[in-house]
């Protein structure tokens, strides 16, 4: 494959994203595209082949650095952190967005989609037991290889602006935030390593050998429970990572192994 910096994509100086941006797009892209595999573009090689200044390389090299993709070393260049795409736990993210942002294409197969009544979730949300829920269930395909199945429960007031949506190919926060009724703002989530039953290792086409991680968050907004949400990864494909410094509140993310190409809302 090609490991040189000539296949870049000419930026946009009237497009209104930073020219930072850009490039840290289109770097992505051919990162994913299986480009520098032998040798990654110094920041001098990549104002050449981009026609930008150096701070605009340096911005975009930042971002990925900071995403654990590329590692930068003085005076020896950077280096590609390969097949790995993470996110910190630390903020209320979107799988879907994680995905996107790293150039992968992400797909849902929806498995059930529209109201429905769970004596066991609806407490969770702050509900009556009888009370009607909106209920979300997909798996979650990367490029095309399932990485997580995903059950989602809402409160009932979405069933109406929700029910008939594509979730094939659209976040969910994103349409709970067109919906105007808001998405969360804040949470918690937990994360259990476990051994699936026989649906989850079906869908996620594993073996009874192969564990999962579960994952279950409670999304807020304004000080209100909005959502209960249980989501499935591959164990084979994901590992929990923490970084940490001394004086400094660690953060735990999910990172993906080899295995697959790379990561799942």
């Amino acid at each position: 494959m090609n490991s040189s910096p000539t296949q870049s994509l000419k930026l946009s100086r009237s497009s209104g994203v930073p020219l930072w941006q850009q490039l840290e797009t289109d770097l992505r892209r051919r990162l994913h595209a299986g480009e520098f595999v032998d040798h990654f573009p110094s920041d001098r090689e990549l104002m050449e082949a981009y026609g930008v200044s150096r701070h605009t390389a340096r911005h975009a090299m930042t971002s990925l650095g900071n995403d654990g993709i590329v590692h930068r070393f003085r005076g020896i260049g950077s280096s590609i952190d390969s097949g790995r795409i993470a996110q910190s736990l630390g903020s209320l993210y979107s799988l879907f967005q994680v995905v996107e942002s790293a150039g992968i294409q992400q797909t849902s197969v929806v498995l059930s989609v529209g109201a429905a009544t769970d004596p066991r979730i609806a407490p969770k949300l702050g509900l009556d037991e009888s009370s009607l829920l909106f209920h979300l269930a997909r798996l979650r395909l990367a490029d095309g290889d399932p990485i997580a199945v995903d059950y989602v429960w809402l409160p009932g007031e979405y069933i109406s602006p929700l029910q008939r949506t594509d979730f094939t190919r659209t976040s969910l926060y994103d349409e709970m935030e067109l919906s105007t009724l808001g998405r969360p703002s804040a949470g918690s989530e937990h994360i259990s390593a476990i051994v699936p039953n026989s649906e989850i290792q079906h869908l996620l086409s594993i073996d009874d050998q192969t564990g999962v991680f579960e994952l279950i968050r409670q999304g807020e907004k304004s000080g209100n429970v909005i959502e209960f949400r249980r989501t499935f990864i591959r164990g084979d494909s994901f590992n929990l990572v923490t970084d940490w410094r001394r004086g400094q509140r660690s953060e735990m993310r999910l990172e993906q192994k080899n295995r697959i190409t790379d990561l799942a809302d």
